[in-house]
Formats: C-alpha cells, structure tokens, sequence
C-alpha cells in the first residue's frame, strides 16, 4: 500500500469504476471516483493527485485533450484508459507526458503493477511539440495484438531509440516505420527507405553512404547516399536480414561512431539519423549461423516492434476491408460494399500475404465485381484465382515462395552444404508422406494409390523418413 497517496479516478461507467476501486483499495491512502470532466475539475480545484486514471470518451468530452486546461501538476503521472483503441489514441495519451495507456478491456493485475510504478515517480512533462496532429498514419485495426504496437510507437515518440520491425511478408513493416517517424521528433526531417535485399552487394555501401565523382568505374558525378538524403530525419532499413556481412561491418562502425565518408571520400560525415530496420527474417538464427552480426544486432534491436500476421487478427479484417475500399476510391476505383458472407469468405481465409494481399483482393474486388454490393461468390472466385493473377493464395505459389526463401538462405550461408537437393526432398516428402498417410487413416495400399507410388517403394520411403506408419 502507497500511504497517504491520492488516486482519482475519471471514469463514467459504473461498473468499470466499482471493479478499478475494488481493485486499488489496497494501493493509496484515497481513491476519488467522478464520471465527468466537470466533476473531475470541481475536485481538482481542492485536491491535488499524486495519479490520475482517465477514461477518454466522457460524457461532456475529451478526457485527454480536457487535462491541459484543467491545472494538473505536469508532474503529475496519468493513465489512460480507453476503448478507442487506435494509434491516435495511443498518440495522445503520450502527448500529455502519461505515465501509461492501458486499452480497453485491460488487465487488472497490468492495472495494478502501472499504478503501483506510476506512484512511486513523478514523470517529466512532455514537450509541448512532442506530437504532431493525431491520425491512423496508415495503421488500421483495433485487435489486442495491434494495442502493444500502438503502445509502443507512442512511447518512441519522445526519443530517438534505433528500432527493429519484426514480421511476415505483407504485415505493414513499412507502415509502421513511416508511422514511429510521423509521430516522432524527427518528423519535420525527411523519411528515406532502401530494401536491402533489391541492391546487389557491390553497390551496397555506395547507396548507404554515397560516393564521390571517380570512386569507381561509371561514378561521373559525386551521388548523395541514403544516410545523407535522410539527415535530420529516418532511414528506414528494411529487409535488413538480407544485407551482405561486409557491409554489416560498415553499417555497425557508423552506429557506434555517428560518422561515415563516402565511398572514394575522406572527410568524415555526421549521420544525422534516426535508424529504423525491419525484417522477416528470424534474426536471432541468422546470428546463431553466423550470418548477421551479434554486435550489429543489438545495435538495432534497441526498441523491438513485432507486427502480428493478418490471421491473428481477424477482429480486423473488416475495418481493413473498408480502409482499402476508401483507399480505393480515392485513387477512382468504384465504391464498394460486402455482403456479409462475403466479409465472412474473408474473415475465414488464411491470408499468407498478410495485409498487403488482403489489399490487393479487395481493389480487385472493386474492380471486377458487377454491382456495389460485393458477393460472397466473388470474393470466393478471386481467392481461388488468386495465384493466376499474381496473389499468394494458391498453395503452390505458397509452396513455391517457401522454398525460394529456404534456398535463397541455404545458398547465402558461409557453411553451403552440397546435398541441399536432398535436404529439400526429405523436408518435402515427410510432410507429404505424413498427409498422405493420416488421411488414409493408416492404409498402406490406399496411401501408395494417392501418392501414384508402389506399396513396397512407399514403406521403404517410409523407414527412410522415420515415419511409423500407425502413427504418422
């Protein structure tokens, strides 16, 4: 228990504000509950808080934007509670120098632990230009996944900390990169990307860092590098996984040192930059193979965001499908609707390419359905087709990309081992094998007539495999 500490909380609901005292009674000295900014400033104008808990939506306002104006000690630590669960939210509640921001439903013991950290501190006011204007920044969804990415890039906004953007093709990597840049203090500088893994390796280090006029054969003129276009703003690093060792080397002495010189340069430039990398890689077991830098690693891994796949958050799909649609006919594609069962075909899939792919069936969608309503026919016609018109849904496609990136990876380690042949048809047959065999419920002779194959060759297989056949 916090002694003679103070605790008011403003919430409306009723019942969220009985189960929040019931919960905290232990934790201060005095818990005053209101249900409206004007009953939260007639008690402020006697008290003053060592916490204040706030819901957002009230009945008579804004329970953020109000607390400037209602004579709280800066000092003050504050936690936002809210069912508006955007990165505006998350945005604004750090622009008034809050202690934390819980979204709704939120954890009690989480509740709890906030509070008991937020009384023993008083916090630092935030800058008064800390945040720019509030909105979605390209990021859509209110799933619990999405809440801890909010957070996070709210509390990178006030500080300029490295950060590494893990997740799947297709998750938004670039999105969220543009987004911790829009909301940060560098947002009046410039947003500079380059994917590592579309430069050949030998022009690496002269896109990063430039190159002077006769550095090499064909540099007429002297070329600036990213790291000089995006001075004073972000450099976004994406597929950082794919970035030959040599120049991991490069890049790791220009994060220790804040300096580099161009390529055929020798006077030391200042790297003016935010740095913000992203990967779907395992980062993790490229270092444990020896094909990214621990050191480097770490250097980038200051600030973690892990974005999560499209099929863990489903809740999303919808407010997704009318963000392309609105996308959409802003750049003069027809105006669409989805019939639910339509939203439920897509709701259902898997989504292998994430939100990119979802974005891309729904523009082709609004172009290719033959009324404003869109059926659960179509939706079902184009995912299925989706492979012949360039999408990922198809399961060979799927296959396909799965094993150019297992190659691609084998053929990029300093230890290439010969029989990657045989390695790849071990891992294709024993998932097939495996298959076959379980839906065949265990019969050999039916599982040898699927897989076009003799009996005698497919229990060899199997031996070789390691598979028990009555338990595959």
């Amino acid at each position: 228990m916090s002694e003679g500490k103070t605790i008011l909380l403003v919430e409306d609901d009723p019942a969220i504000a009985m189960i929040i005292r019931e919960t905290l009674d232990d934790e201060c000295g005095l818990l005053a509950s209101v249900g409206s900014i004007a009953e939260r400033n007639a008690w402020l104008a006697g008290h003053r808080p060592d916490l204040i808990i706030t819901d957002v939506v009230l009945p008579d306002g804004d329970g953020i934007d109000s607390l400037a104006h209602a004579g709280v000690d800066p000092a003050t630590p504050v936690i936002v509670l809210s069912a508006q669960n955007t990165l505006d939210t998350a945005v604004r509640a750090t622009g008034i120098g809050s202690y934390d921001y819980l979204p709704k439903p939120f954890d009690l013991d989480e509740l709890t632990s906030s509070v008991r950290a937020a009384l023993q501190r008083r916090v630092e006011p935030a800058a008064s230009d800390a945040n720019p204007p509030a909105d979605s920044h390209g990021l859509v969804g209110r799933a619990p996944a999405m809440q801890a990415v909010y957070r996070t890039i709210a509390r990178l906004a006030t500080n300029d900390l490295a950060v590494l953007i893990l997740g799947e093709s297709g998750t938004g990597k670039e999105v969220v990169a543009r987004a911790i840049h829009a909301t940060g203090l560098r947002r009046a500088g410039p947003f500079v990307a380059i994917n590592m893994a579309a430069i050949p390796r030998e022009l690496i280090e002269a896109e990063l860092f430039g190159h002077e006029k006769g550095a090499f054969t064909g540099a007429h003129s002297r070329n600036a590098g990213r790291f000089e276009q995006a001075a004073g703003g972000t450099l976004f690093l994406d597929e950082i996984g794919d970035m030959p060792l040599e120049a991991q080397t490069r890049l790791l002495r220009v994060l220790q040192s804040n300096e580099y010189s161009t390529v055929g340069g020798s006077q030391p430039l200042r790297a003016d930059v935010r740095v913000i990398a992203a990967t779907h890689r395992d980062m993790r077991a490229l270092v444990a193979d020896g094909r990214f830098r621990e050191d480097l690693f770490y250097r980038l891994n200051v600030i973690p965001v892990t974005l999560p796949p499209l099929r863990d958050r489903r809740s999303d799909i919808a407010a997704l499908v009318r963000h392309f649609v609105e996308v959409g006919r802003g750049s003069g594609l027809p105006d669409r609707q989805f019939a639910p069962e339509a939203m439920q075909w897509l709701e259902r899939h898997d989504w292998p390419g994430n939100v990119r792919e979802l974005g891309n069936v729904v523009q082709r969608l609004a172009v290719l359905s033959r009324d404003t309503v869109v059926t659960a026919r179509e939706v079902e016609m184009v995912l299925r087709d989706n492979s012949e018109s360039g999408g990922l849904v198809d399961p060979a496609a799927r296959i396909a990309r799965a094993i150019d990136d297992w190659a691609r990876e084998k053929m990029a380690s300093p230890d290439l081992e010969s029989d990657i042949h045989g390695q790849l048809e071990a891992i294709v047959e024993t998932a097939l094998f495996r298959r076959v065999m379980r839906d065949a419920q265990g019969n050999q002779l039916e599982a040898a007539r699927r897989l076009g194959i003799n009996r005698n060759t497919l229990r060899k297989r199997l031996a070789q495999l390691e598979i028990n056949p009555l338990r595959p």
